[in-house]
């Protein structure tokens, strides 16, 4: 038996490790590396785009105007050109909704504080807590009297989606491995909407309600992140589309 090469025997709180170990170790140890930094390059460039969506975590912001309930609370809010208005969905902490949050007259005009919440040209304000006070109209300010644009009848298809983490609060925000925390948000009372893209990829999205203007969050908890067709009036409120259909007449395409 040819004897053991003292040189090589290797005992890590003795001595470092030896030279025919570290040659045959290094080049091993290297290619782990550029073979682990490939798979997770790789991996990264399959995940599925989580979009643009920009939570101002931390952020608070004044924000001022009328409550319009469809039947959700929204801030109908005066644009500061004072041309039109812009309309913010809106929520309160965590997963839940702001309907408990507003209760003035209708006319009335609320000072509040929030983060913003926004993705594709559609903003949600998270109010925070006890900063909702009614106050004066300024003079100047001018409430929106028309009436929504009815727009006629549709057939649309896509996903419904919890508006808060969508718009920006949770990356990815929608589809299946969303859909525990979607169902949790809409059930807590976030507004559900409509997530409709066209060919090109560009978003629309949906304010969804019951053929009567009802809440429909805890209907449509079956359905959520989900491929779903549905057929119903479109309105369109200032900046805002609604659409009216019963839950009950929602086609979901496959499960």
């Amino acid at each position: 038996m040819r004897p053991a090469d003292p040189q090589q025997f290797f005992v890590g709180y003795v001595d470092g490790v030896p030279q025919r170990t570290r040659s045959f170790l290094a080049p091993l140890i290297a290619l782990c590396l550029v073979v682990v930094a490939s798979v997770a390059g790789l991996a990264a460039t399959l995940q599925n785009d989580a979009g643009d969506g920009v939570f101002e975590f931390g952020v608070t912001k004044p924000f001022a105007g009328w409550i319009e309930r469809l039947p959700h609370p929204v801030l109908v809010s005066p644009d500061p050109s004072g041309d039109g208005h812009s309309r913010y969905l809106l929520s309160a902490f965590g997963k839940h909704g702001a309907d408990e949050l507003f209760t003035g007259a209708p006319g009335a005009w609320y000072e509040l504080e929030g983060t913003l919440v926004y993705r594709d040209g559609r903003s949600m304000i998270e109010v925070v807590a006890g900063s909702v006070s009614i106050a004066t109209t300024p003079t100047g300010a001018v409430h929106p009297t028309a009436s929504p644009d009815e727009l006629g009848v549709r057939t649309l298809t896509g996903e419904i989606v919890d508006s808060k983490c969508y718009l920006g609060v949770m990356k990815p925000g929608n589809l299946k491995s969303h859909r525990a925390c979607a169902v949790r948000c809409i059930s807590g009372g976030v507004p559900p909407v409509l997530l409709v893209r066209d060919d090109e990829g560009y978003a629309t999205y949906y304010l969804l309600v019951d053929d009567e203007g009802g809440a429909v969050n805890e209907r449509v908890l079956p359905m959520v992140a989900l491929p779903i067709e549905i057929t119903g009036e479109v309105e369109r409120h200032g900046d805002l589309l609604v659409l009216r259909s019963d839950p009950d007449s929602y086609t979901l395409l496959h499960e």
